[in-house]
């Protein structure tokens, strides 16, 4: 155990969540409450000056210095365009005086764009890794829950804050301290780093049916080139007829439509996130043509890829319609 204080910084953007940063906060001042020479102090420091829309968030503008944190966290709840060349000084100064920084949700971009998690394992929320992967090849992207590589911490965002936050008191403090605060925010387990973000599929589909399971990860994994129906079936041992009455029953449709959904989703997640031609998410989503991708696409979605992609630009990228079934 270490008696002496640690100064740990949140820096964030307006757009994010007040959950992120009262977890945090939560978190540490239990480890001090159970633990007083843990003596860890979180300082919230802004990113920008915008205010957050019906909450007022604690901290200052961050006026372009650092200091004297030991853990420094970038926070953001949507992906950043750019990042500051000072932020990039400040931050570059606080590694050569031995800190470790690293980022919760989207704030692994800003620390992308700087060059800081080249060459480094970052853990990215699931549904930006396609956006993510163009525009940061030298990132190493993982879809674990947090990473801890050398002096890079960074979490995949949501409740990945807890999890990180526990993992540190764990390494610094022990592992009783760790449990303690785990017990007293009754947080059923400890989740390790290295498990995956996504949820089991069963729970996903409110299913757990083997052979639907089975089906369903046949079609997760063959989005470029679809299977038929009667290959899934004998895939998963079962009549084509069984495998449409389990669909049915289980998810209010037929197995090749839920695969069309499941291919339209993919395509529509490609179509705001990167800069691939239409014709190339297309082709990648296992539609044959052009004008196929795109009829399906309207029918779906009520507007053509184009449009849906004219739409978006100048906003998030990652804003959702509300039509259409994200699976």
């Amino acid at each position: 155990m270490t008696a002496s204080a640690q100064r740990i910084g949140l820096l964030y953007w307006s757009c994010t969540r007040p959950l992120t940063l009262a977890l945090a906060e939560e978190a540490l001042q239990q480890a001090c409450r159970l633990h007083p020479e843990a003596g860890y102090q979180l300082v919230f420091l802004k990113a920008d000056h915008s205010a957050a829309d019906g909450w007022t968030l604690p901290g200052a503008s961050w006026e372009g210095r650092l200091e004297g944190c030991q853990r420094l966290f970038l926070v953001a709840d949507e992906a950043q365009q750019h990042a500051s060349p000072a932020l990039g000084q400040a931050l570059k100064q606080l590694l050569r005086a031995g800190c470790v920084i690293g980022a919760i949700s989207a704030g692994v971009y800003p620390l992308a764009y700087l060059g800081l998690l080249d060459g480094y394992r970052a853990a990215v929320h699931w549904r930006w890794h396609d956006d993510f992967s163009e525009r940061f090849p030298r990132v190493v992207i993982t879809s674990h829950l947090f990473d801890w590589d050398r002096d890079r911490l960074t979490a995949s965002g949501g409740l990945t804050v807890l999890d990180m936050l526990l993992a540190l008191l764990a390494h610094e403090q022990g592992a009783e301290l760790a449990g303690a605060v785990s017990e007293e925010l009754v947080v059923e387990r400890i989740r390790e780093g290295g498990e995956r973000q996504r949820i089991p599929l069963q729970n996903r589909i409110g299913s757990s049916h083997p052979r639907l399971t089975q089906a369903v990860l046949l079609m997760e994994a063959n989005i470029e080139e679809p299977l038929t129906t009667d290959e899934i079936a004998r895939h998963v041992c079962v009549s084509r007829r069984q495998l449409e009455r389990i669909f049915k029953q289980y998810l209010g449709r037929v197995p090749s439509q839920y695969y069309l959904e499941l291919r339209l989703n993919k395509a529509r997640q490609l179509l705001l996130q990167t800069s691939k031609s239409i014709i190339q998410i297309g082709l990648s989503c296992g539609f044959s043509s052009g004008p196929h991708f795109s009829s399906a696409y309207r029918n779906f979605f009520g507007a053509t890829p184009r449009e849906d992609r004219n739409l978006h630009r100048g906003t998030t990228a990652f804003e959702k319609r509300p039509s259409g079934q994200v699976l």
